[in-house]
């Protein structure tokens, strides 16, 4: 049985994706350093899958830990997930996201190499696209200059990655995600943030929840329908499947790195998104109107024809789903 790290796996997509790893035949071996994690999402896990998961409590940029974990186990790829990724936070503290992100890259890259790995799945981001003049984005929209440093991360990784392929044996898929949102429908696992919630739809729940007193909409004078800034919402698990996806196709890849965007090549605004929830979950929201965040970009939403045809992958729920799951998650944990 062909045996997967996953960095970052017990975080909210890393989670999902390991679910859908074990669904798929899979053994997975975890790292992770529980920064924004916890362990008990290990037991939630295997009430999933029924499966258990071996997990190693540490940092991807320490050089002795992974070295160790490569000589441990025979890995047939890695699905690298271990960055912080809030774009409010680079802003305010940009070098922590550099040490962190790019370090941690470039220690993977070293091991993987050192031991011979070479299926490697990236977790990158649609922030590479900046804002994007023309709307889909391609895989062959021009990367421009980051809007966040969160962003600058996934650009200088993506390039890193490049340039180490070109000499090294290495497959690597680059998939840029969009905005992932929503929950296990278990409701099992799903996004937990530590702290106040840097991503739309947490927010949004906890305040329906009532931990949070308000939502605050981050400006509405955007060029938009409603003014609000739009983004393409995909469910976690569509996410998920996703990887299992371009693990199967690194292996049998022609060229040393290939690129996806992972969408569902449709856009809402936040007021939309606002909208469904309160649908799903029948709680009249409270929300105001605030200024516009540094780093937010007006709109972007994906063209998914590439990973369409070639992954023959293709999203499956809609935002309704996604609100829905999302609410479910939320309560389960007010329960627990």
């Amino acid at each position: 049985m062909k045996k997967i790290l996953v960095t970052g796996g017990l975080g909210y997509i890393g989670s999902h994706t390991v679910v859908e790893l074990q669904s798929a035949g899979y053994d997975v071996v975890v790292i992770d350093n529980l920064e924004n994690s916890s362990q008990d999402v290990k037991d939630r896990i295997t009430k999933i899958s029924s499966r258990p998961i071996e997990l190693v409590v540490g940092n991807v940029n320490d050089e002795q830990t992974m070295n160790r974990l490569f000589m441990e186990h025979n890995f047939y790829g890695v699905i690298h997930f271990a960055a912080y990724k809030a774009v409010g936070e680079s802003v305010d503290n940009p070098i922590k996201y550099y040490q962190n992100n790019i370090a941690g890259l470039i220690c993977l890259l070293g091991a993987m190499n050192k031991h011979g790995v070479q299926n490697l799945i990236f977790s990158s981001s649609c922030t590479v696209y900046g804002e994007a003049e023309d709307l889909p984005v391609t895989e062959d929209t021009p990367i421009k200059s980051a809007e966040s440093p969160y962003g600058t991360t996934k650009i200088i990784g993506e390039q890193i990655i490049q340039d180490y392929a070109k000499h090294k044996n290495l497959k690597t898929v680059l998939l840029r995600y969009f905005n992932p949102v929503g929950a296990h429908p278990s409701a099992q696992i799903g996004e937990l943030p530590n702290g106040v919630p840097s991503n739309l739809v947490p927010y949004i729940t906890q305040t329906a929840a009532g931990i949070r007193e308000q939502l605050v909409i981050h400006g509405n004078d955007y060029n938009t329908s409603d003014g609000t800034c739009i983004r393409d919402y995909i469910h976690v698990v569509d996410l998920a499947k996703a990887h299992v996806k371009a693990m199967t196709y690194a292996d049998n890849m022609t060229d040393s790195v290939e690129v996806f965007n992972v969408g569902t090549g449709h856009g809402s605004t936040v007021l939309e998104v606002v909208q469904a929830f309160e649908k799903q979950s029948n709680v009249n929201l409270n929300y105001t109107i605030g200024p516009r965040r540094d780093g937010d970009v007006e709109q972007i939403f994906a063209d998914t024809q590439k990973i369409n045809t070639v992954l023959e992958w293709q999203a499956e729920y809609d935002i309704n789903d996604m609100m829905y799951h999302a609410w479910m998650w939320q309560k389960s944990i007010v329960k627990k």
